[in-house]
């Protein structure tokens, strides 16, 4: 199986040995996004500015690889602060619609940089 990495227009650089994202085979699996620009820089915000600003990046990420977030089979956040997690879960729905991804949540885990990241798995025929 092939892997290759995805590029595009506008998805955040890191200096860190990663790639933002990755295709194996028709699996698209999208690397930790957080509230940063293109150049990698910490936008710090509100917990919903920082979320929205990782769930944009995550979109230009998966635009790279043709697709969308109805493509995304699996989510995995991290939520730095429990007393986000109300507003974590209004916010979500404005991203996704049922039938849902399968969904982790893990909270206490960012430190003090970051208040909300998010990595993805897609697939393309998951498409609603």
């Amino acid at each position: 199986m092939s892997v290759e990495v995805i590029h595009g227009e506008g998805i955040p650089q890191s200096h860190l040995p990663f790639s933002p994202g990755v295709r194996a085979g028709d699996f698209v699996f999208v690397s930790g996004q957080a509230s940063v620009d293109e150049t990698g820089k910490i936008v710090n915000d509100t917990f919903e500015g920082e979320m929205r600003r990782s769930f944009e990046n995550v979109k230009k990420v998966l635009r790279g690889a043709g697709l969308k977030l109805e493509h995304v089979v699996q989510v995995r956040n991290y939520v730095a602060n429990q007393s986000d997690l109300a507003e974590f879960n209004r916010i979500y729905r404005d991203y996704f619609t049922e039938p849902y991804p399968a969904r982790t949540t893990i909270i206490g885990c960012l430190g003090t940089l970051l208040k909300f990241e998010v990595d993805v798995v897609a697939y393309p025929s998951r498409g609603r």
